[in-house]
């Protein structure tokens, strides 16, 4: 059967089914495993914001960390930002609740070795990273495509995953989100599908379903 958004929307419904009965809202995954590829091959190592074109279901918390004009515009709109002279001060507790809370860290590229020293070691043990963001970018289009954005990353591993929603979405909104970060990892792969990838949904504690297509 080939892949498409009904086969995927068939799938996903089924794996939300198997899934319910939590106290919370939980996610919906999308998880890829790759065969015939070195594990360290370039085409499967993902550090990757793809996305979603039906969004991730629920807000996403983002934290933009700058000086200057970019701090002023986030408080502006309204989302959480921070300065260098913040940073520099936290304790390591304050650090790994920061670390926990957010997202995305959308952070000025002329103080990007800052966070990386601060933050680094709690964000990297959580798949989080600080994203670079120029100075004089727009900052109201960058937070409406990160808090539609879902993040791919793995290391030297044979297998990468992500939310692509959560279960009370329409499953036909699941799927077009799940197709695009699928064509995302063709394209990054170069190869076909059929043979190289095996696709799965899952909620946050359900079992996986594999995506059964040829």
């Amino acid at each position: 059967m080939p892949l498409t958004k009904e086969l995927l929307s068939d799938t996903l419904r089924k794996a939300i089914s198997l899934g319910t009965g939590r106290r919370f809202r939980q996610s919906v995954e999308l998880i890829f495993t790759f065969s015939g590829f070195d594990k360290k091959a370039q085409e499967i190592r993902f550090r990757d914001a793809v996305v979603l074109p039906k969004g991730l279901g629920k807000p996403v918390k983002i934290l933009i960390i700058a000086d200057g004009g970019m701090r002023l515009a986030a408080q502006r709109l309204g989302v959480d930002a921070i300065g260098t002279d913040q940073l520099r001060n936290m304790s390591k507790r304050e650090v790994k609740k920061i670390a926990r809370k957010y997202d995305w860290f959308l952070v000025s590229t002329d103080v990007m070795s800052l966070v990386g020293r601060v933050l680094g070691p709690s964000l990297g043990p959580r798949g989080k990273a600080p994203i670079p963001v120029p100075p004089q970018a727009n900052i109201e289009a960058l937070i409406k495509q990160y808090s539609n954005s879902t993040w791919l990353r793995n290391r030297e591993q044979n297998w990468v995953g992500c939310r692509i929603g959560t279960e009370d979405m329409p499953a036909e909104d699941l799927a077009e989100n799940a197709m695009t970060v699928i064509e995302f990892v063709r394209n990054k792969i170069k190869r076909p599908l059929e043979g190289s990838v095996r696709i799965y949904v899952k909620t946050t504690m359900g079992p996986a379903l594999e995506v059964l297509y040829a």
